[in-house]
């Protein structure tokens, strides 16, 4: 966690945040909106037949299925990467997934997928722990993005 913001800081990009009980739902972190500004994000770690693995950026209240997914992003067929994937590529947990798991994913083995929706938005984050929510512009985000050279891609 504390490496999220010493890098945010390193590069200059704003940010609030506030911490909190542990949540592991969306339901569960609808409380902490009360407490800071940005819109929510859903965020899942999804992974195809070829083991590409994708970090899906969604608005918390967008429900969307793999397939539709699948299909924006040309891909065949998407299922939920394992627990043990999650924890070895963007050394998170469940409940705690996040874009800030990119500074664990030294191989670059993951694709950012963001939902075009939140364009202009300020986004709220876990930062590598769902016991703290950090709240960071759209803009800052892709910026923290392609500072750490990661691939990224913007869906509708």
């Amino acid at each position: 966690m504390k490496e999220v913001y010493n890098e945010l800081e390193k590069f200059k990009i704003p940010y609030e945040k506030v911490d909190h009980e542990a949540v592991f739902t969306v339901e569960q972190s609808q409380k902490i909106k009360e407490k800071i500004d940005g819109i929510g994000c859903k965020n899942l770690f999804l992974k195809d037949s070829k083991n590409n693995y994708y970090l899906i950026v969604l608005e918390d209240q967008h429900q969307i299925s793999l397939k539709e997914i699948a299909q924006k992003i040309n891909s065949k067929r998407l299922s939920f990467a394992s627990k043990e994937e999650l924890e070895k590529i963007l050394g998170l947990y469940p409940g705690a997934v996040t874009p800030f798991g990119i500074l664990n994913d030294f191989e670059n083995k993951c694709i950012i997928v963001i939902e075009e929706s939140l364009k202009n938005q300020k986004l709220l984050f876990h930062p590598n722990t769902n016991t703290a929510t950090i709240s960071i512009a759209y803009l800052d985000l892709i910026a923290f993005i392609e500072l750490k050279k990661h691939e990224y891609k913007i869906i509708k």
